[in-house]
Order: structure tokens, then C-alpha cells, then sequence
């Protein structure tokens, strides 16, 4: 295994390096554990993926980390300073899946908004929408967008906010294949300038190709974390794609 082990919950070994750490979340709706003692760890201008199959878990600590719900136990450092659910907004905007702001709005409204609020020039604006493919539908309402069009509505927005760290969940749910890869290329350009990502993923074949590290969940816990060479260290499968990994795993 390489030095850059990675503890049962997830700690890389160059905890000084981390951006953003998570420790210890706990969640429960009910008598039904949601989460349990979830922890890991944030790199600057990484793309981290968050894999699991559906009710994982993978939203309900997305909307922890966020600061959106309330957990039983765990907490949120940023750059090793505990980092407040009120203040989360400050450095964190999250991409829920399926929702869409002002439905009754025309798209260009709604992004114009943004860049308003966000101070954005009229040059980021036009390269948000550019980068996205979001031109044929600037006069149509929220609403009247296809699932893809919507997905790429909430990308162009998340471009035009200023916080350093974009939650997303399901990123590439409605995509087809050609315009997957295209969303891929986009996210590694914004890694490449710094801000960082963390992705909630079901479908591991699309996890592989983007992301830098891994945390893989199941049933609320963490059960191993890093790159995919760590995981394939830990799992004893030597060459192992990510599925496979992940099924040793869990």
C-alpha cells in the first residue's frame, strides 16, 4: 500500500492537506440509522466521488455536509477550523437532484439573476452558458426543460456561484453517453482551477472515468476510501476495476 494510507474511516494519512473534514456523522429518521460515524476527508481542486447504490445514504450526508439537516453526532471542519451549518453556504453550494428554482421563469432570466447576485460580468455569463450547451433553450420556461436541459441549468448555475466547494448529486442523470463525457470534461476544468468537487454516484463505470478519489458507502458507513489504487490495496484485488472494488468492499 502506497503512504498515503487511508484509515477505516476514511483519514488520509496527509491530514494536513485536506480542505474540508468530515467526522463522525451520525443520522437517524426514526428508529432507522441513516447515517453511522461517517468520516472522511476533502482535498483542494479534487474530484471526490461518493458511491453507492440507492439508499445508501448518499443524499442524507450530502444535506449534512450542506448543513441542510440536522444530525445526531458528527461535525464539519474546514481547513481543521469547525465550520457552523449557517455558515456552510459561505464556502459550499449544493446541486441537489431533481429540483429546479422558479419554474415559471424563463431560463435566461434565471441565469441572469445569478450573475447579478454573484456580481458575475456579462462574459461569465455567456461562458457559463457556452460551457453547459444551455443556448437553444434561453427563452424557454424552467418548467418546459427536459431532464438533461434542467441538469445543465443547475450546472450553469453552479458556475456562476463563487464558493469554493460544489456538492452535486447524480450529476450525470439524464446524459446520454456523448453528453456525459462532454459534463466530465467541463468538471475536470473546473477542478483544474481550483474549486472541488464531491459527487454522489450510483453508477460506478461513470465514478471511475472522473473522479480522483472515492468513498464508497453502504448502509450509511463508510467502507473504505481513497484512490481507486488504495481500495483495489485494501480489497486485495490488484486490478480491479471500481466495481468490482466495491463489491469486495461491501
Amino acid at each position: 500500500m502506497s503512504a498515503n494510507t487511508v484509515s477505516a474511516f476514511g483519514q488520509s494519512d496527509e491530514v494536513a492537506s485536506a480542505l474540508m473534514q468530515i467526522r463522525r456523522i451520525s443520522k437517524r429518521f426514526g428508529e432507522q440509522r441513516a447515517l453511522t460515524d461517517v468520516s472522511f476527508d476533502i482535498r483542494r481542486g479534487e474530484i471526490l466521488g461518493l458511491i453507492g447504490p440507492n439508499g445508501s445514504g448518499k443524499t442524507t450526508l450530502l444535506e449534512a455536509v450542506a448543513g441542510l439537516l440536522p444530525v445526531e453526532t458528527g461535525h464539519v471542519f474546514w481547513q481543521h477550523a469547525p465550520l457552523a451549518s449557517a455558515r456552510r453556504r459561505d464556502v459550499i453550494f449544493y446541486l441537489p437532484d431533481g429540483v429546479r428554482p422558479w419554474d415559471g421563469q424563463y431560463v435566461i432570466r434565471v441565469l441572469e439573476f445569478f450573475a447579478f447576485a454573484y456580481g458575475r460580468r456579462t462574459d461569465d455569463l455567456d461562458e457559463a452558458i457556452r460551457s453547459v450547451g444551455l443556448g437553444p433553450v434561453l427563452g424557454k420556461r424552467v418548467a418546459a426543460l427536459s431532464k438533461g436541459y434542467g441538469r445543465r441549468l443547475m450546472l450553469a448555475l453552479a458556475l456562476l456561484t463563487p464558493q469554493p466547494v460544489l456538492l452535486m448529486d447524480e450529476p450525470f442523470d439524464g446524459f446520454d453517453l456523448r453528453q456525459t463525457r462532454h459534463i466530465m470534461g467541463l468538471m475536470r476544468r473546473v477542478a483544474a482551477d481550483g474549486r472541488t468537487l464531491l459527487l454522489a454516484i450510483h453508477q460506478l463505470a461513470d465514478a471511475e472515468r472522473i473522479c480522483d478519489r472515492f468513498v464508497l458507502l453502504a448502509d450509511g458507513a463508510v467502507r473504505g476510501a481513497g484512490s481507486l489504487d488504495d481500495l483495489r490495496a485494501r480489497s486485495g484485488e490488484a486490478a480491479a476495476g471500481l466495481e468490482d472494488v466495491f463489491l469486495a468492499l461491501t
